[in-house]
């Protein structure tokens, strides 16, 4: 009796020391996807892998602002004061961000989608935009402007010429929903990257957790540009002008748009935000940088299991 069930115990312990890792990438949502996985074969990490790129894809035909077909484009071309059903993807997605919005006070705000156009040709042209069209779109960016019915699963926008960007968190999200694949298909021992956002889970065999390694500004040892901090079954992401960023006339704008301004910020600043799930930690860390490190700081204080690291 013993016997049996210490050799039961010790069958058991073996696995996890012998799954192997295996490491898959993606071309999606305008960045690479990585995914790492613990497996015992290669066929089974190919199987869920490649079943968590596929979750992945449909998201992005859900939530991208570049597909016109897309579910999202299609909410916005509905035009003003005319609910729309939303799948539950969708739904999930703005009611979060609609949640996000309040808690940082505007700071993410996923009505900027003409800014966020506007801003793009500004990059291309190394033009600002003209002040009447930054004007009408800073005056059709408004999140208290999405009304939300969580009866019908509908969401109706209340201003003419609305365009949603969900660019601060989709990739957060589906993230997240790729490391659910994993799971669902036996294998917790992942993560899933998609470029400074990470979804995490259980650490690797015969280790308490994942070492991750942050960026930050560039400085003149390029080994100390990196940070390492170990986690596991959390979210981790990393914003900041480290390289996307343009000069005009002399100033430095950053990628970041900021939706009170339209424009991109000019004060150097980035951090890193763990939280509980990557679509957290997507959603805060851009949402930081606008509010500035005082701000962001008090504001990150609200939200349970959440960890900001500035660099400036």
């Amino acid at each position: 009796m013993y016997s049996i069930a210490f050799l039961f115990l010790l069958l058991s312990a073996i696995p996890a020391q012998a799954l192997e890792r295996f490491d898959f990438s993606a071309p999606l949502m305008a960045t690479t996807f990585r995914i790492s996985v613990h497996a015992d074969t290669k066929a089974q990490a190919e199987a869920a892998a490649d079943a968590a790129f596929k979750r992945i894809a449909a998201l992005n035909a859900v939530f991208s602002d570049y597909e016109p077909n897309s579910e999202l484009m299609q909410l916005c071309n509905v035009g003003p004061n005319k609910p729309f059903k939303a799948s539950d993807d969708l739904f999930t997605l703005i009611s979060h961000s609609l949640e996000f919005a309040r808690l940082t006070e505007g700071a993410l705000d996923i009505t900027c989608g003409n800014l966020t156009h506007l801003w793009r040709r500004t990059k291309r042209t190394h033009k600002l935009p003209p002040a009447d069209r930054l004007q009408q779109a800073l005056a059709a960016t408004d999140w208290r402007a999405v009304q939300m019915d969580a009866k019908t699963h509908t969401f109706t926008l209340l201003k003419p010429g609305m365009l949603l960007d969900l660019g601060g968190i989709a990739k957060g999200y589906a993230a997240d929903a790729g490391l659910r694949v994993l799971r669902e298909h036996g294998l917790t021992r992942a993560l899933v990257m998609a470029g400074g956002d990470i979804a995490i889970g259980d650490p690797p065999p015969g280790e308490d957790a994942w070492e991750i390694k942050l960026r930050q500004f560039a400085s003149a040892a390029p080994e100390e540009e990196l940070v390492s901090v170990r986690l596991h079954n959390c979210g981790v992401s990393t914003s900041g002008d480290l390289y996307q960023f343009t000069e005009i006339d002399g100033i430095r704008y950053s990628h970041i748009v900021s939706p009170q301004t339209g424009l991109g910020l000019t004060e150097r600043i980035a951090c890193s935000v763990i939280a509980p799930n990557c679509m957290t930690s997507d959603a805060l860390d851009t949402a930081i940088c606008v509010m500035g490190k005082e701000r962001g700081l008090k504001m990150a204080a609200q939200v349970k299991g959440v960890t900001v690291r500035f660099v400036e």
